[in-house]
């Protein structure tokens, strides 16, 4: 079995998942997705939990509809992000935008808009507080603010969106003159929020919960609700812990309890999952389609057909994820938890993506140099299955660098079926917008010459 996360897909059907769609694509497993859901919803709470589901993880209609379904809520980075959900059949009273935009013209009337239709906007800058201040003023609109905390913690330095090292947020040294505008406006202020990083420490998030507790006591008087963000670690690799939810849900309780028995103040707490629920349900399956090395003192390579286009991750953070080897005859060759038919004759190997760019490679370090992976050596044809990659890998992936085609995306349903949640881009659609520098070219005899290359 191919395991990631405690998710496990068998050979035969990342056989079936690449005969529907080919290579590369990402495979989701619902099932797994589904078991993360309840287990989130089922957290202890104090005075009421909501749990928003971090759109920019896997914004996939798919993926949106089968978490919303479920009863989760969204939190969304961008007004794009809200009208994406909304075509997806979510409406706005379930979102929450958290952004740095700061939006004018037709993006603020859309704003605005979308408040009226229940949204919860949460400013996240002075600017933006004085900016959608009247407009809130005048319709009784409460406001939710985000604070920057001053410490956070995340799986590395770009993740890390709770110290200095971030701009996200109402810093601490700020948050005198937001109060003081809120009330010059008359704006109530009934939901703070922090965000500390993405796979950070989740002794940090407790730490920051009670920093947020004793500031709503002293300065947020008319706040219900506590949104405490996301970024709960997972466990990609083996070796790797992921967090402890029942405990860490435990201990917030605890505080929320004492927090009532100190000012008899219910506080409702709000988290903003997105890797915990779906990173470990998701596959890019890619095949090999060529071996290579640079003599006995360099690198072997496999080559696989998809890279850095289909996974970012090592690239901007040094992340690793769990390799498996499936032969092109569907049996299990090898993967990272001592599984499969070949063990005995394991090398070190690095994965390397097709793009033209040296860092295109599965194993990078933070430092940006190459990380070989202990592994037998597969056979041309054979595919090279990448976990892990539910989360921030569709959608962040540089998908048309070097003209390459955004991959398909197929979703394992619980009764073994395999669907198609989202085509492979065509080549139309990747030079669809763009416009000829010569005169006199007809977009008909482009759209024609296009379709021959397929």
């Amino acid at each position: 079995m191919i395991v990631s996360d405690s998710v496990a897909v068998s050979p035969e059907v990342v056989l079936r998942a690449v005969e529907i769609a080919g290579t590369p694509c990402y495979l989701y497993d619902e099932g797994e997705i589904a078991r993360k859901c309840d287990r989130m919803l089922s957290l202890p709470r104090a005075f009421g939990l909501g749990v928003r589901y971090a759109m920019k993880a896997n914004p996939s209609m798919a993926i949106l509809q089968l978490l919303t379904d479920r009863g989760l809520d969204l939190d969304v980075s961008s007004l794009n992000e809200a009208r994406r959900a909304r075509l997806a059949g979510v409406s706005y009273d379930r979102m929450m935008l958290t952004s740095q935009e700061v939006p004018y013209g037709s993006d603020r009337n859309d704003l605005e808009h979308m408040m009226l239709e229940g949204l919860k906007y949460n400013v996240c800058s002075l600017r933006q507080l004085r900016l959608v201040s009247p407009f809130c003023s005048r319709r009784k609109i409460p406001l939710s603010i985000r604070v920057h905390p001053g410490e956070g913690s995340g799986e590395s330095s770009a993740t890390d969106t709770g110290s200095d090292y971030s701009s996200f947020g109402v810093h601490m040294t700020d948050l005198d003159i937001a109060l003081e505008l809120a009330l010059e406006s008359d704006i109530a202020l009934d939901t703070v929020h922090v965000h500390v990083g993405s796979g950070g420490d989740p002794e940090v998030w407790l730490g920051t919960l009670e920093k947020m507790l004793s500031l709503l006591e002293d300065s947020f008087p008319c706040a219900h609700t506590l949104n405490m963000g996301g970024g709960f670690p997972v466990a990609r690799m083996p070796g790797e812990s992921m967090v402890d939810m029942e405990e860490l849900g435990s201990r917030t309780r605890d505080s929320l309890l004492d927090f009532h028995r100190r000012t008899g103040r219910r506080l409702r707490l709000e988290v903003e999952p997105g890797t915990f629920l779906v990173a470990g349900a998701g596959y890019l399956l890619t095949r090999v389609s060529d071996l290579k090395s640079t003599g006995p003192d360099g690198y072997r390579f496999v080559l696989v057909d998809g890279g850095m286009e289909c996974n970012v991750r090592p690239q901007l953070y040094g992340s690793r994820h769990p390799f498996s080897i499936v032969s092109s005859q569907g049996r299990l060759v090898w993967n990272e938890r001592g599984e499969g038919e070949s063990h005995s004759r394991t090398v070190p190997q690095v994965v390397a993506g097709r793009c033209c760019e040296t860092g295109d490679c599965h194993g990078l370090g933070r430092d940006g140099n190459l990380v070989p992976r202990v592994m037998p050596e597969p056979r041309v044809g054979d595919y090279l299955v990448v976990g892990g990659t539910g989360a921030y890998c569709s959608s962040m992936a540089p998908f048309n660098y070097n003209s390459f085609l955004q991959a398909p995306e197929l979703l394992l349903r619980p009764d073994g079926a395999i669907v198609l949640v989202r085509k492979r881009q065509s080549l139309l659609q990747l030079v669809g917008n763009e416009l000829p520098y010569r005169s006199g070219v007809p977009r008909q005899e482009l759209n024609e010459a296009a379709a021959m290359c397929l």
